[in-house]
């Protein structure tokens, strides 16, 4: 069968770990790059043997890709991916999906105009103990889902934020914690606790003088099912002590996973030394499985390169949905309720009251 054309905007750090994402797939091969710089364009296409060019419209009429991977800073994703899809080319864009609703709004309309896909990357729903939460909350084993929470103790150093000229300033990363680390678990917790009705919260540069957006925020949480929540995000703990998403039942019972141990890893920085683990699990009958799962996983995370692995899952199974004309496990809406989440977040703070959803 043809393989999946596979194309990346954006040779920064974690457009390298897309490539080498894309290299473990079956059904793809990495044919393309495109970058405003065009000695990085280059120097990273003859790296990954693919083409080069500067200019997204030159790449898309020239290597006629199939998918395109978008790993640009945030507030960039827009208009590559507007043009990617009005182009007829399905996009798989890194998270957060944009820096803005507007934008996520451009992005989605583009989609459903051309007919074309478009996906977020959120390959922490891929780690194990986070689809066996989803998978006893959706057979009902806690009940009703009626709190959860998300905790990020972790740390970014001075160093992290001049490792590139966009990071720590509002106007090139669009905000701080809740746009840049977070993502992934307001993603997560949303994800198994259901959509957001109201947003109570604050924001706040704790410990990182000279840099403009937040190392801090908190916020509370009421969903639509009737369940509360509660969210703590910060990068300002040295070390970093770990994140968790936590989901407590109707019937008493919790479910959790620890998705990061210390700090939250550093796509082309650092590593993930140590694995996703569940970290609670008391469903009536199964309190005696966590251990278990905690070894199963252990012995799992030996076999892989965490950094890339789960990547690599979530890429295959949009070009897998893609071929097989589905939606995504993470579609453009879920992308856009993220980026609507911390954009109330924002708005509460700034205004002193409770926000409501949706935007």
């Amino acid at each position: 069968m043809k393989k999946t054309r596979v194309a990346l905007v954006g040779c920064g750090k974690v457009g390298g770990l897309h490539c080498k994402a894309v290299a473990q797939i079956p059904e793809a091969e990495f044919i393309a790059v495109c970058d405003a710089d065009s000695s990085r364009a280059s120097k990273f296409a003859i790296e990954h043997k693919a083409q080069s060019f500067t200019t997204i419209e030159e790449m898309i009429l020239k290597a006629k890709p199939d998918v395109l991977l978008i790993a640009t800073p945030h507030p960039l994703h827009r208009q590559p991916t507007v043009a990617a899809l009005n182009a007829g080319v399905h996009v798989l864009v890194e998270k957060p999906m944009a820096a803005s609703i507007e934008d996520c709004d451009a992005m989605i309309a583009a989609a459903k105009s051309s007919g074309a896909t478009l996906g977020v990357i959120s390959q922490r729903r891929f780690f194990e103990p986070v689809l066996r939460m989803k998978h006893a909350i959706d057979a009902g084993k806690i009940g009703k889902p009626l709190l959860g929470f998300f905790l990020m103790y972790s740390w970014r150093s001075l160093e992290y934020y001049s490792s590139d000229p966009w990071r720590g300033k509002w106007s090139t990363e669009g905000g701080g914690v809740l746009v840049n680390q977070s993502p992934h678990q307001l993603d997560i917790l949303r994800w198994l606790m259901g959509p957001i009705a109201e947003v109570q919260g604050y924001f706040q540069n704790l410990n990182h003088p000279g840099v403009e957006v937040e190392d801090t925020a908190v916020a509370s949480l009421r969903f639509v099912n009737g369940g509360l929540g509660s969210i703590l995000a910060s990068v300002s703990q040295k070390p970093g002590i770990h994140t968790k998403v936590h989901v407590h039942g109707s019937n008493g019972a919790s479910v959790g996973v620890e998705t990061d141990r210390g700090a939250t890893f550093i796509a082309g920085m650092t590593s993930i030394p140590e694995p996703p683990l569940n970290d609670i699990w008391t469903i009536p009958g199964e309190e005696k499985l966590l251990e278990g799962f905690q070894q199963e996983d252990r012995n799992a995370f030996t076999k892989i390169d965490a950094t890339v692995h789960y990547h690599a899952l979530q890429i295959r199974e949009f070009v897998q949905a893609v071929r097989n004309h589905k939606q995504p496990m993470v579609s453009a809406e879920d992308g856009r309720a993220t980026v609507e989440l911390f954009t109330a977040i924002y708005q509460s703070s700034k205004t002193g009251r409770a926000i409501k959803l949706p935007l």
